[in-house]
């Protein structure tokens, strides 16, 4: 990212160690050996807060499945006399952006600008879809029509415990003249943006005429590439600069268990895929960075609480799309994507994090 230099403060070394703070705040050595005690922050306040500053106004294309979510809200007092289930009584009706739209959403919650490249169908569900984008200042101009249902997933909630979710949705791969469609509105996307996400929900967008094209254009242009697979074409993001599966992901994909404390098993992944580097997510557990050339780095969650996972990878790939945009080394962008994620677990459903609550959730940990 030649274009978009960023000297705001000294940057660290790879190579990370971990204090038992309360935090367990990250440290990184100098990366002078001769002294091996000599530490300095990963990231520290004024670097980060310098870095979400940098990425407002920053435009990141989003090409991938957009899909709206519904939240129905109620009450459970009975077992219905038809079947053994419950009867929801439902008091509140919600709709939210979810998926690629979800991304979207995220990167507009950090002030930069998002041109969403997604189908939506000819429906009240994509009607709402794109009203909803537009209120954020989403680019209008980049979603298409095509002849089929926008994907919607309805989660029945009483009160906060899920009771049921059901999808309506048509998940086969997009026609020829659709591709066409959707190739037509990615390359206007990019040829403006700051940074690209790839986003597969296994809905049939993102097949591998639309992903080669996106990532030849992308790195035509020199900005990174994030993306977020899901099963199908898994290994066809070669060139991506940040691939960031999940560990089920991963693992469905390779048809094997991934042994995180053999060291050589993510390296020999981060190979096949072809990919700059591997951002392995770990619920719980955090994340591990594997770069094509240096140490891998472990992060560790900075969730205080779990409430709900929905939508905390569409946080993660936001966050690090632009960050990177702003000029964040790829460790800083994790780390800092790392943040937001443990602020969306904690609120309810696919939600947005803005860069004060980052501010906020590093400030707790310190």
């Amino acid at each position: 990212l030649a274009s978009r230099p960023s000297s705001l403060v000294p940057r660290p070394s790879p190579l990370a160690v971990q204090l038992p703070c309360r935090a367990r705040r990250l440290l990184l050595l100098a990366g002078n050996p001769n002294f091996p005690g000599l530490m300095t922050p990963l990231l520290d306040r004024d670097r980060l807060t310098a870095l979400l500053e940098a990425a407002r106004g920053l435009r990141v294309a989003i090409v991938g499945d957009a899909m709206l979510d519904v939240y129905l809200h109620g009450e459970v007092d009975r077992i219905s006399p038809e079947a053994p289930v419950p009867v929801v009584r439902v008091r509140e009706r919600r709709m939210a952006l979810g998926g690629a739209a979800n991304v979207a959403q995220n990167v507009a919650a950090l002030g930069g600008r998002a041109a969403l490249v997604a189908t939506v169908g000819r429906d009240p569900a994509g009607e709402q879809l794109n009203a909803m984008l537009r209120s954020l200042g989403a680019d209008p101009g980049t979603l298409v029509t095509i002849a089929r249902p926008t994907t919607t997933k309805t989660r029945v909630l009483a009160p906060v415990q899920q009771v049921v979710r059901f999808d309506e949705e048509d998940d086969q791969n997009l026609s020829d003249e659709e591709c066409a469609a959707v190739l037509q509105s990615l390359e206007r996307a990019i040829a403006a943006s700051d940074a690209l996400v790839l986003e597969d929900y296994n809905k049939g967008l993102l097949v591998p005429s639309i992903i080669e094209r996106a990532v030849e254009l992308a790195r035509a242009r020199g900005i990174p590439i994030v993306v977020d697979p899901k099963f199908h074409n898994f290994f066809s993001y070669a060139g991506a600069t940040i691939f960031k599966p999940n560990r089920r992901e991963l693992e469905a994909a390779l048809g094997a268990s991934v042994n995180l404390d053999a060291t050589d098993t993510l390296p020999g992944v981060l190979e096949r895929l072809r990919v700059e580097h591997l951002l392995l997510t770990l619920g719980e557990r955090g994340m591990v960075l594997v770069p094509r050339h240096g140490e891998m780095l472990r992060i560790e969650t900075t969730a205080r609480e779990v409430f709900d996972v929905v939508g905390a990878g569409d946080t993660v790939t936001a966050y690090l799309a632009t960050m990177l945009a702003a000029g964040a080394t790829v460790t800083e962008a994790a780390v800092v994507a790392n943040y937001a994620a443990g602020v969306e677990v904690g609120k309810v459903g696919a939600a947005t994090v803005s860069a004060d609550e980052v501010v906020a959730a590093w400030d707790a940990s310190a």
